[in-house]
């Protein structure tokens, strides 16, 4: 068994002991052995990060753009390999997983364009014979802590953008699925970076993850995952003065009027609540349709989810891949009951499926015949299953879509511009689309939400600058 270690100031180093990473479409087969840090690792790993920081900022910005070109080339030219790696370890179907690793090569193809393009401004002072120059500078240290369901384009489109504007990184991956951001740092090693401005320690988030929201060496933190644990990252680094970007998921409405076209309403819902196991903090889990299409809407959702294959990962034709773990599966079918025991009607789905490798499988489940005030209507379930709540109109619609404490993605299928144009602009959401997927984005925009979804600068695109650097503004007398 290949055991995977560390990588701290640019030297392999293992942890106090090795995680196995199972897959959950065949639990009989380990991907690997992967290192446990610790915080000694931690503050290793900080150390090595803040010594790097002069060598790496004092890079030309045509050296720190070569290197950023490696790693995304390599990655696009490795895509299948690693979509593979992905696939096995996180449960995502292949063509899923080596997408997710194309969007990754290309978030470090993007962000080595942005080290050319810096910019900066330069002003008139309200005060004769004075210049101003405002410009930005690295953060410093970032501390990247990313989730398991995402395992490279997370970690892509934290690290690149950090690495970019000439932040030195300490990241640690989802300890439940290490291995693609292990497979990341093994290319960023072979990158010519200075030793120590790219760091991996793997581990618990209850040892490592605290260890590094908490060091006073850690400039800023950017953190994915669930509301709970990212309270928890904020209330740390706000206490010690630290920069802090959270993302923390969704309970995504998904509108769909009367008008709507009904395949592709029925497609892009189907999409947005179940591929990826609905393990996507885009996914739409609450499906509102309003009362003129509603029956034909359901009995045409039922039939397409009839249709989707719940399989391995690896195995083609398979439309639907297993739960990440069994403690995910255990939420999501706790959920299931949570929803029959609410009065809501169980339409299809919601229990397990027997392959022939033993893995986590859930049927994508389909409730009807729910209030917005249920708990699965309130609550991130972070699995295949959704919800259909039934409307009068447009006005209701809307309304329920926004009755949400979260906020990141919206979608609304309609015909209609009239609509279309308003839900865009009254959808309390970071991110909108009309007749398409919720869960779907590209890496050269911003990604986050409002509400409880998110907190503190945008992510991606040439927003990500708000986070990864600094504005200075310099006066000069002429």
């Amino acid at each position: 068994m290949t055991e995977h270690l560390n990588y701290i100031g640019g030297e392999w180093l293992a942890g106090n002991a090795f995680t196995p990473n199972l897959n959950p479409s065949d639990l009989a087969d380990t991907v690997g052995l992967y290192a446990r840090g610790t915080a000694a690792h931690v503050d290793a790993a900080v150390r090595a990060a803040r010594a790097a920081m002069p060598a790496w900022q004092g890079f030309g910005i045509q050296a720190r753009a070569d290197a950023l070109e490696r790693i995304g080339n390599e990655i696009l030219a490795r895509r299948d390999e690693l979509g593979a790696l992905l696939a096995r370890e996180d449960g995502k179907t292949r063509p899923e997983a080596v997408g997710e690793v194309a969007r990754a090569g290309n978030i470090f193809k993007f962000f080595a364009g942005e080290c050319l393009r810096t910019a900066g401004e330069l002003l008139p002072s309200v005060r004769p014979g004075i210049g101003i120059e405002i410009t930005r500078e690295p953060v410093g240290v970032v501390g990247i802590i990313s989730p398991w369901n995402f395992p490279i384009a997370i970690p892509a489109w934290k690290v690149a953008p950090a690495l970019a504007y000439g932040n030195c990184v300490v990241i640690k991956p989802a300890d439940l699925v290490p291995g693609s951001a292990w497979a990341l740092t093994e290319i960023i090693s072979r990158a010519g970076l200075p030793a120590g401005a790219f760091n991996l320690v793997m581990g618990t988030g209850r040892e490592v993850g605290q260890a590094l929201i908490e060091h006073a060496g850690v400039d800023a933190v950017s953190f994915t995952g669930s509301q709970a644990v990212g309270r928890q990252v904020a209330a740390a680094c706000v206490a010690r003065g630290a920069k802090v970007q959270l993302e923390m998921g969704g309970k995504n409405p998904q509108v769909v009027l009367d008008d709507a076209d009904l395949a592709v309403a029925v497609e892009l819902c189907a999409q947005s609540a179940f591929f990826s196991t609905g393990q996507r903090c885009t996914a739409s889990s609450r499906l509102i349709v309003t009362q003129g299409i509603h029956d034909r809407f359901v009995a045409a959702l039922a039939e397409r989810m009839g249709k989707l294959k719940v399989g391995h990962a690896l195995a083609a034709g398979t439309d639907i891949g297993p739960v990440v773990s069994m403690a995910q599966l255990e939420q999501d079918m706790h959920y299931v009951e949570v929803g029959r025991g609410e009065g809501a009607r169980l339409v299809t789905g919601g229990e397990r499926v027997v392959r022939e490798t033993e893995g986590h499988y859930l049927a994508p489940a389909l409730f009807t015949e729910t209030l917005p005030s249920m708990q699965i209507n309130r609550e991130e379930i972070f699995g295949p299953v959704a919800s259909v709540i039934r409307v009068r109109d447009y006005d209701e619609a809307l309304a329920t879509a926004n009755d949400t404490p979260f906020g990141l993605s919206a979608g609304i299928a309609t015909t209609s511009l009239k609509h279309a144009t308003h839900f865009k602009r009254h959808a309390q959401a970071g991110m909108v689309m009309v007749n398409l997927p919720t869960a779907g984005v590209d890496y050269h925009v911003p990604f986050g939400g409002r509400k409880g979804s998110s907190y503190g600068p945008r992510e991606q695109g040439r927003y990500a600058a708000e986070f990864y650097t600094v504005v200075k503004t310099a006066y000069t007398l002429a």
